[in-house]
């Protein structure tokens, strides 16, 4: 188990990669020019607050990454299972931001002329089904209780 925790912020970084981070600011970038009713659409609080959560859980999702890898690599014990941690925000975080992207850019999130296009690979290749983060959220469940959980 303890090889698992350790290898599990790659899984998380790999996750994060670029592309949450490029949906996010192509997103940020097509709010502040695109105009609809006069005005830009970053204007509307809809779209400014779910950007803003965007940068935020991405950052987030980042920090978990970053101390579970430098755990890994200084040998600190995953007390607390810091390694699922990082896994399972990152890739939760990756398939949520690039939808949210997708959602801003409207239509054209879906085609090809933008860059949010690529979004729709990351939804397909962070597993759908519920088994992978259910067992990373057990693995925290045990480790913060100290409790078989079942």
């Amino acid at each position: 188990m303890s090889t698992f925790e350790v290898s599990r912020p790659t899984v998380g970084a790999q996750a994060l990669g670029h592309r949450p981070r490029t949906a996010f600011e192509y997103a940020l970038d097509y709010a502040k020019e695109r105009e609809q009713f006069g005005r830009k659409i970053i204007e509307n609080q809809a779209i400014a607050f779910t950007l803003a959560d965007m940068k935020m859980e991405i950052d987030c999702a980042r920090l978990l990454v970053w101390r579970a890898s430098w755990m890994g690599r200084n040998g600190k014990p995953f007390s607390h299972a810091e390694g699922s941690m990082s896994k399972l925000k990152a890739g939760e975080v990756a398939v949520w931001a690039t939808e949210r992207a997708i959602q801003i850019l409207g239509g054209n999130g879906y085609t090809r002329e933008f860059p949010s296009s690529g979004c729709t690979a990351t939804r397909r290749s962070t597993p759908s089904s519920r088994g992978p983060s259910e067992i990373q959220r057990l693995v925290v469940a045990r480790a913060i209780s100290g409790m078989k959980i079942t």
